[in-house]
């Protein structure tokens, strides 16, 4: 037995070491069928070099791209796409991607893949130049794309193939394109947690040829941003140009060129455009031809204007003008000598300007009395007589026209840009417009010591509800007395503006409250002085932008003369140490209303004569030079 059992040992252990065999040959058997029956074009024993392995890689109609991924589990993995293009119709492209965690290996179909394909640098230019078309997926959201910036495989996850491509990246540029995966198939497995693996991808390096289009709404109209124009695409794919812009802070302009048809019964301005008949429907917009975008208090007072394109029926033309439209309201704060020019005249001369007189004004929210108050200077801008939008939409009436512009180019406060002016013009060419308009003789003030004897003449403006100089006599007799010629003038809105022009214009020198008085100061001769007072509250800003710019813009001398609280009527209702004297711009936060009320209508003015009467002297100075 014991011989027997010394006999046994032996062939236990060959039994043993044939079983352990018998599992490596089978494993790798396994291994090596699944290796094929993934890979095809794979070989089971490769000997070629690694520089030939890397050539017939490149001469492969796909690449392996590795990337990282983070699974819905939370456990981080590597992810092989493997691309190869499949003989389909439609040429859909289908993916299969290898995920490896631990020791799970799990296949499953992704719609957010990689496509990476090395090329020469000729089929790179050529790919460049071709639109790449991406495939949809069924609930209509496209699939991203996108590549690793730096081209580099997450490491410990590469395949021999990128690799030995790695290793000679820089020998061989490669140009990547990027396209999307179809669908999931029906019925696949979605991973563990109910949700799909996602790739974590950096930005797309994206050729420098390539365009992108905006993202497009369900009408067919490009979404774009409030200060963006939108435009419209036709049924053939081509963009219309745009008929309006809307990025001006002060005012919406849509002009229009072609065959446009004024419906004024609809207060509509169609434009006949063939290339909006298609699916889209062509451009829609709705305009208040005002400038003061920002203010809804003031535009909801504007008569709204449809703009649109039309590619089939239009209204029939019951009058035809060769000249060109300009389209603008006279409502929203006109009546206000301020808000009169800088919200309507001064923007219709930096928009009519241009076509020399010959342009038909169009008005929407027309007040009679304004029209003759401005005839002059209206007649002066167009040599036809102008439209009132609402008689003529009363009367059924649908005019048409050669070009139209909706809504005025406005810039500053009563000033004209000459940088962002069309036709290059400037604050000077529009306050000489007027001088010619109301024949205003004098281009210059009056100099001391020209030989005439002649004294400068002085206007004080006059204000007689709010903000009122209560020592107007004593402000008067100071100017005389340092050598002026002084005169009072109430400005009042039913004044003839060629009287209170001509007036203004034969003096040399403007003192006013803040307030719209002021305006008066484009009649000045170029180079006299506007001297504006300055309520108290902190609103040297307003004052500077709504008069102390314009005046300068004009070629005009500016003084700003600040009101302290001893000459102003607040020290009587507020206690001393409130915060209205003693941090009074803190309190404009309350808003303009509280600015108004309290800090503009508030208060009257006494001014110390005697501090006033350096700033006379220094306006005398001004003459001298």
């Amino acid at each position: 037995m014991k011989g027997g059992g010394k006999l046994q040992q032996p062939l236990r252990l060959e039994s043993q070491r044939f079983r352990l065999l018998s599992i490596v040959v089978g494993c790798f058997v396994i291994c090596l069928v699944f290796l094929l029956s993934s890979r095809p074009d794979a070989t089971a024993f490769d000997t070629v070099s690694p520089r030939a392995s890397l050539e017939g890689a490149r001469r492969r109609p796909a690449a392996v791209k590795t990337l990282r991924t983070s699974s819905t589990a939370g456990v981080g993995g590597d992810v092989h796409v493997d691309i190869r293009p499949q003989q389909q119709q439609g040429g859909s492209l289908r993916q299969s991607v290898e995920q490896s965690a631990g020791d799970k290996t799990a296949t499953e179909w992704v719609r957010d893949t990689v496509i990476v394909e090395e090329r020469s640098d000729a089929e790179a230019s050529e790919a460049a130049a071709e639109p790449e078309e991406a495939e949809r997926d069924g609930d209509g959201n496209a699939a991203a794309a996108a590549s690793n910036p730096d081209d580099q495989p997450a490491p410990g996850a590469e395949t021999e193939e990128v690799r030995d491509a790695a290793a000679t990246a820089t020998a061989q540029p490669a140009a990547e394109t990027t396209a999307t995966a179809p669908d999931r198939p029906e019925g696949k497995p979605r991973a563990a947690g109910g949700g799909q693996s996602k790739l974590q991808e950096q930005p797309a390096r994206q050729p420098q040829e390539e365009r992108h289009e905006p993202a497009r709404r369900g009408n067919g109209t490009a979404k774009a941003t409030p200060d963006q124009t939108l435009s419209t695409g036709s049924s053939g794919g081509d963009h219309q140009q745009p008929l309006c812009d809307f990025s001006d802070f002060r005012s919406d302009i849509c002009d229009m060129a072609g065959d446009i048809r004024m419906d004024a019964n609809a207060s509509a301005f169609v434009v006949v455009d063939p290339a909006a008949s298609g699916a889209d429907g062509g451009q829609w917009h709705r305009v208040r031809p005002y400038p003061r975008k920002g203010d809804e208090t003031c535009m909801g007072r504007i008569t709204e204007v449809t703009v649109r394109s039309a590619g089939g029926a239009a209204p029939r033309c019951t009058r035809e003008h060769a000249a060109p439209a300009v389209v603008f309201s006279i409502g929203g704060y006109t009546g206000n000598i301020f808000h009169d020019f800088s919200d309507v005249l001064v923007p219709l001369y930096n928009t009519a300007r241009r076509y020399g007189g010959d342009v038909q004004l169009v008005m929407a929210d027309v007040s009679s009395w304004w029209l003759v108050k401005y005839d002059k200077l209206l007649r002066a801008l167009s040599r036809h007589a102008p439209q009132d939008l609402a008689r003529a939409g009363a009367a059924g009436e649908v005019h048409c026209f050669r070009r139209a512009v909706v809504s005025l180019r406005a810039h500053k406060e009563l000033i004209i840009e000459r940088a962002r002016s069309a036709d290059g013009l400037a604050t000077p060419d529009f306050t000489r417009f007027v001088r010619r308009a109301l024949s205003l003789p004098r281009d210059a003030p009056t100099r001391l010591g020209d030989g005439t004897g002649r004294k400068p003449r002085l206007l004080v403006i006059s204000r007689h509800r709010t903000r009122l100089l209560l020592n107007l006599d004593a402000v008067v007799r100071a100017a005389e007395e340092v050598g002026f010629e002084a005169v009072v003038n109430e400005s009042d809105v039913g004044n003839d503006i060629a009287q209170v022009g001509a007036l203004v214009n034969s003096c040399d020198a403007l003192v006013g409250v803040h307030g719209a008085g002021l305006t008066n100061m484009m009649f000045l001769p170029p180079g006299a002085t506007l001297v504006q007072i300055v309520p108290w509250g902190g609103l040297q800003w307003m004052a500077r932008a709504d008069y102390g710019d314009p005046a300068e813009a004009m070629g005009l001398r500016y003084i700003q003369y600040e009101v302290a609280v001893g000459e102003s009527t607040l020290k009587d209702k507020f206690p001393p140490g409130h915060k209205i004297f003693t941090d009074p711009t803190s309190l404009h936060k309350k808003g303009f209303m509280f600015i108004r009320q309290t800090l503009m209508d508030g208060q009257d003015i006494a001014v110390d004569v005697g501090r006033f009467r350096e700033v006379l002297l220094q306006v005398l100075n001004n003459l001298s030079q």
